[in-house]
């Protein structure tokens, strides 16, 4: 097989820029066309990255696309991805995977007919400072993992999205939007959930839009804003997640993971890098030494201060898993793993009771500095 693979990308908003840039950071990956709905979304992402844009058959049918990158909006997630699986190419997919666990499943069975491949993003539990959470925890550095606690809690999306309304509706919400950087750190740390329980709720029926170009537009909240959820890991590990956007501000870490013997600080699972601090018995809280990861070098500038983001990681790792017939780190099972999760979480929220997983999946392997190194060109 080809030590690279011709993408496509499929949906040109907001998020398409982030895969164009960094897309050349990474072995294995060549990005040689772009589509969406909006011809002149399309033709303006081409010219701004020396790409070909194409109507969504024609890059459907392109020859020399072996993967496609699912941009499209949350709701739109299955039925572009089943058209990619069904035109014999792989999928990697913007989270969530789907918004039902039924259409994650038939994706599943899907992918496994054709012999094609699917991962989807979150990638940010590859970035060097979660690694390094995940090396201290793996050596034992806080004992075995008891409990934890994780906040993402902020006033919501319409602040300053340019078109936040899709956010609200079915397949939206802190939990399906921002939950699956959660989730798919905790997998990485701890292993797959057994069963969840949530109330749920939301602050008011409507939001007004104070970004532009919509400012002052008036869009409907048709999904929980505000989650508080519980979650029994398979190993023993329970773990609460509180997920909202009716939350001004607050003073919660992001992640903490207790430990029998300390306990373990982790930054933002949104993005790559960060502080990653622990104490043991003494109560004494360090940061950790910080490691040369490659993933953990900050390479963008904000306005919070420089960042380091290496999204399409998770792209680069499962084109060269494909290429090398290993497991991907951001794979299908894990993914769909996750969407149980999530949904599991909604559904408890509405009907009140535990429920129980009905996937499961592995911990992807950690991604040390030597095999992100390998990632890189």
């Amino acid at each position: 097989m080809s030590k690279e693979l011709g993408v496509g990308i499929m949906g040109c908003g907001n998020i398409s820029t982030t895969y164009f840039k960094l897309a050349p950071l990474f072995r294995g990956l060549n990005v040689v066309a772009c589509a969406d709905l909006n011809a002149e979304a399309a033709a303006l992402r081409a010219e701004e990255y020396g790409v070909k844009a194409q109507t969504v058959e024609e890059l459907l049918a392109n020859d020399e696309v072996d993967v496609i990158v699912n941009l499209t909006i949350p709701a739109a997630h299955f039925t572009v991805s089943k058209a990619i699986l069904e035109a014999g190419k792989h999928v990697y997919s913007e989270k969530p995977l789907a918004i039902t666990l039924e259409e994650g499943k038939a994706l599943q069975a899907l992918a496994k007919e054709k012999g094609l491949a699917v991962g989807c993003a979150p990638d940010t539990f590859l970035g060097g400072s979660h690694q390094l959470a995940r090396k201290y925890i793996d050596v034992g550095g806080v004992g075995r993992i008891t409990s934890g606690t994780c906040h993402v809690m902020s006033p919501g999306m319409e602040m300053w999205h340019p078109n936040p309304g899709f956010f609200f509706v079915e397949g939206g919400g802190p939990i399906l939007d921002l939950g699956p950087y959660y989730i798919a750190n905790l997998i990485n740390f701890l292993g797959p959930v057994r069963r969840v329980a949530a109330l749920t709720s939301m602050a008011n029926p409507t939001r007004t839009v104070t970004s532009e170009p919509l400012n002052g537009q008036t869009i409907p909240v048709e999904t929980p804003t505000n989650i508080h959820a519980l979650l029994e890991f398979v190993n023993g590990a329970t773990i609460t997640l509180s997920a909202s956007w009716d939350v001004w501000s607050h003073r919660h870490a992001n992640m903490e993971l207790y430990g029998t013997e300390g306990s373990i600080f982790v930054p933002d699972p949104n993005f790559f890098g960060g502080t990653v601090e622990a104490s043991g018995r003494d109560k004494d809280i360090q940061p950790l030494e910080a490691w040369d990861h490659p993933f953990g070098v900050a390479n963008q500038e904000h306005p919070q201060g420089p960042r380091a983001n290496y999204r399409t990681a998770g792209l680069a790792d499962m084109a060269i898993a494909i290429i090398e017939g290993r497991d991907a780190r951001c794979s299908l099972d894990r993914t769909l793993h996750a969407v149980d999760v999530m949904t599991s979480i909604l559904k408890s929220g509405s009907e009140g009771r535990f429920i129980e997983m009905t996937t499961t999946c592995t911990q992807p392997a950690a991604l040390g500095i030597d095999e992100a190194l390998a990632l890189l060109r």
